[in-house]
Parts: structure tokens; C-alpha cells; sequence
């Protein structure tokens, strides 16, 4: 049996043993038809990993003044990497608030390789967060425990909650009101963000979480944060807050 297999059936098992704990919670994947479903579990059938396989050559190409890879510092990513993608928004040395992912990534690039910053949301970025976010498969959610976290969160239930746009709706209107419904064919999620950065088919490529939050203040005829905005962060923060303990899938698949 295929290892991919056996990590998306132990990423099934958890969410089962989590209902059967009374735990109601469900990640988008449980929410997606059989089809997809099968999509995301085949790894030769799931349209992230092509950007999986573009992240291990990444990880192993040396860059910058420093001419250095990743691998260099970290080891085999396969060790190096279990159960990070899991604890992201965290901390990072020298940086005042919060980073997720992609920003740690980035923070690897700049100060150990000396080389340019990735670009948002560019190929090569996300492979190397669909890299590492795929050591995490099958592992919990597990925010750290920061008391930078805990601001952050406060700030992203406030606009999770909070009204805006022509549309004058708030996430939780969609996704705590109306979660299991049907939204233009699709089913709406609890909004649990157990398999970014996720291929979505909408958009025919991979893209972060930002990419998704930045989607749902746009959907609800809202002026969207500029990159890098802090509520960017404060929401990933919340929203993995409210997944703790969830198993992550990524990379996942989305309609």
C-alpha cells in the first residue's frame, strides 16, 4: 500500500475518532464528495503534489550569498520538518510579532541564504510550504503556547466575527451560521484550516491561506487588507486555534 494512502487513511481515522469523541468539528475534507476526496488521497492524482515535488528540489538547491540550501541547515526534511507546518502562526527569533509559514520560509531565505525574499503566493514559495506542510499529515494542530498567539487570536475573533463589506457579512455568518450548506454547488466548510496551502480548483493552482482569506473579504464586497497585513495573521492565528488538535491533510484539495 502506497504511503500517501495510509497517511490520508490515518488523517480520516483521526477525524473519525475525533467525532466519535463528540467532537462535531469537521475539516473541509470531510465535507468534500467522494470524487475529490479520491483526488486528494492518491498522491498521483493530487494536483498539489506536482508543487510537493518542485519543493524537494528547492530544498536541496543552494542559493544566495550564502550559498546555502536547506537542506544544508536542516537536514533531511522528512526529520527536520515533522509536525512544524502544525504549529504555524508562531514566534520567530528577531521578529517582533508573528510569522506564519511562508513568512518563516522566507525569514530562512533572507537571513541564513542571504538571498531575495520569495514573492506572495509564487511557485516557488508554496512548493517549499507544500513540502513541509506535507511532513504534517496525519499529525494534530498543536499551536504553541505564546502569549503573542493569544493577542493575535483576540484580534481574529473580532473580525471573524465582525460585519463588512456591501454584503454586510461577517466569516461567521458563513461558515458557524451556515456551515454545511450549499454556497454556488459547494458545500460551505467550519472554515478549519487543516490543508493549506491546498490546490482549490476554482483557481486551477495552488495558494496559502492568505490567498483563501483574501478571497472571502473580496466575496463578501469588502475592501481586502493590503499584503501583509497583521489581520492576515490574526486570523490564521484564530483559525488554527479553533482546529487544535485537528489532523492536518495537507496538501489538500478544495473545489
Amino acid at each position: 500500500m502506497r504511503i500517501g494512502l495510509v497517511l490520508a487513511l490515518a488523517t480520516v481515522f483521526a477525524a473519525s475518532f475525533a467525532l466519535a469523541q463528540g467532537d462535531a468539528r469537521r475539516s473541509g475534507y470531510q465535507d468534500m464528495g467522494p470524487a475529490l476526496q479520491k483526488m486528494q488521497d492518491d498522491d498521483t492524482g493530487n494536483p498539489a503534489m506536482l508543487f510537493v515535488q518542485a519543493g524537494a528540489t528547492a530544498w536541496s538547491e543552494k542559493a544566495g550569498a550564502a550559498g546555502k540550501s536547506c537542506g544544508d541547515c536542516h537536514g533531511d526534511v522528512a526529520a527536520s520538518m515533522k509536525g512544524v507546518a502544525a504549529r504555524y502562526p508562531a514566534s520567530a527569533p528577531g521578529v517582533e510579532g508573528l510569522v506564519d509559514l511562508e513568512d518563516r520560509i522566507n525569514l530562512c531565505r533572507t537571513t541564513r541564504q542571504q538571498a531575495p525574499a520569495f514573492p506572495a503566493e509564487s511557485d516557488t514559495l508554496l512548493a517549499l510550504s507544500a513540502l513541509i506542510a506535507l511532513q504534517s499529515r496525519g499529525l494534530p494542530i498543536t499551536p504553541p503556547d505564546d502569549p503573542k498567539l493569544a493577542a493575535a487570536r483576540a484580534m481574529g475573533a473580532e473580525l471573524y466575527g465582525r460585519r463588512q463589506g456591501q454584503l454586510n457579512l461577517s466569516c461567521a455568518n458563513c461558515h458557524d451560521d451556515n456551515a454545511g450548506r450549499k454556497l454556488a454547488g459547494a458545500t460551505i466548510p467550519q472554515a478549519h484550516p487543516t490543508g493549506y496551502p491546498v490546490y482549490r480548483l476554482e483557481w486551477q493552482a495552488l495558494g496559502s491561506l492568505k490567498r483563501r482569506l483574501r478571497n472571502c473579504v473580496v466575496g463578501m464586497r469588502a475592501e481586502a487588507w493590503p499584503a501583509g497585513s497583521p489581520e492576515y495573521l490574526a486570523l490564521e492565528a484564530y483559525l488554527m486555534g479553533r482546529a487544535r488538535g485537528m489532523a492536518m491533510d495537507a496538501p489538500g484539495v478544495r473545489p
